[in-house]
């Protein structure tokens, strides 16, 4: 497989990888020292039985048809982990990302879940991110997975305020401002004000950075979304270059703080130094994000069939074979 090519898709909030990313720097000095190393379990999808026409109607697992049993066969080092992020106070998840790991050809791959995505269960119509509130991260996992037709392999929940005691950690970012920024908001009591420009960024002014929008007056970015996800991808790589080094290595017990009171996983700690490990070699210019293709239609996002099958082919898919649309179950 060669390394994928930039996608042009929106992009929504991926700051809580960059509390992942630390964590795996973290977990790979701490288990080196102990040879802790462990490559993770890979999930094996367990499809609904096949009824068999020639069987009389008897039911048939893909383990007893040599062709659905291929059709689950995984490629080698390749996991799949759904990251999502807790903010807003009400128990939901905030953001969704399903982030793909090909070890064996060298990428990183992160696809956004718009929280609105139509999604069924229990019976009912409901949007993606209320799977969490029902369920917890299982529940969701399982959501996606259904949905997208692949495996979610493990989960890592994490707190948004992780995300600004990561960029303390690593003594702040030096990032480019795109726009000037103006904008207040006392309900939340939030208030956004930075010229356009260098500047060296705590963990407070940049979660305003990633959040902006527009200014008060409405003017800003122009697209308001594509222009916020733009900054957003800009200042993740940022981030990911500064977080995944050698000098980031003697920070151990900040990171190890961070973890133990914003992660929830269900990665080992040798699972989580296997990854980095492999991170720190795949490097941040090989990780690369994009947003399931969707279009709003109140009071859901209904997801491209076509275009998502694409993409999860191209990008998401630990199976050696392409998934079919019959793969995904995808609400219309």
């Amino acid at each position: 497989m060669s390394k994928p090519r930039h996608l042009r898709k929106r992009r929504r909030r991926p700051a809580y990888l960059l509390l992942l990313l630390a964590v795996l720097v973290f977990a790979v000095v701490y288990a080196g020292a102990y040879c802790l190393f462990r490559a993770p379990e890979q999930k094996q999808e367990a499809p609904l039985p096949v009824v068999s026409a020639e069987a009389g109607g008897v039911q048939d697992t893909p383990e007893e048809t040599p062709d659905l049993r291929s059709h689950y066969e995984r490629k080698a080092d390749f996991y799949t982990i759904l990251v999502s992020g807790v903010d807003d106070g009400n128990g939901g998840s905030d953001t969704n990302i399903l982030l793909a790991v090909d070890a064996a050809n060298d990428y990183i791959y992160g696809v956004s879940i718009p929280r609105d995505s139509k999604a069924v269960f229990n019976g009912k119509n409901h949007k993606i991110n209320a799977a969490y509130n029902t369920g917890g991260m299982e529940m969701l996992a399982d959501v996606v997975s259904r949905q997208l037709g692949i495996p979610v392999d493990y989960t890592v929940l994490v707190d948004l305020r992780g995300f600004e005691a990561l960029v303390n950690a690593i003594g702040g970012v030096d990032f480019y401002i795109p726009v000037d920024m103006d904008y207040d908001d006392p309900v939340q009591d939030l208030h956004i004000h930075f010229s356009k420009g260098s500047a060296h960024l705590n963990g407070a002014d940049a979660l305003k950075v990633v959040r902006f929008r527009h200014n008060n007056d409405g003017t800003g970015y122009g697209s308001e979304d594509l222009g916020r996800m733009q900054t957003q991808q800009n200042f993740l790589k940022t981030v990911a270059k500064q977080t995944l080094t050698v000098s980031n290595l003697t920070k151990i017990d900040s990171f190890v703080k961070i973890f133990q009171q914003y992660v929830e996983t269900d990665l080992t700690l040798g699972n989580l130094a296997w990854l980095g490990r492999e991170a720190i070699a795949i490097g941040a210019e090989n990780i690369d994000f994009s947003t399931l293709p969707g279009e709003w239609k109140s009071p859901y996002i209904y997801l491209d069939q076509e275009a998502t099958l694409t993409l999860v082919n191209q990008y998401l898919n630990p199976y050696v074979e392409d998934r079919t649309a019959e793969d995904l179950q995808i609400p219309g």
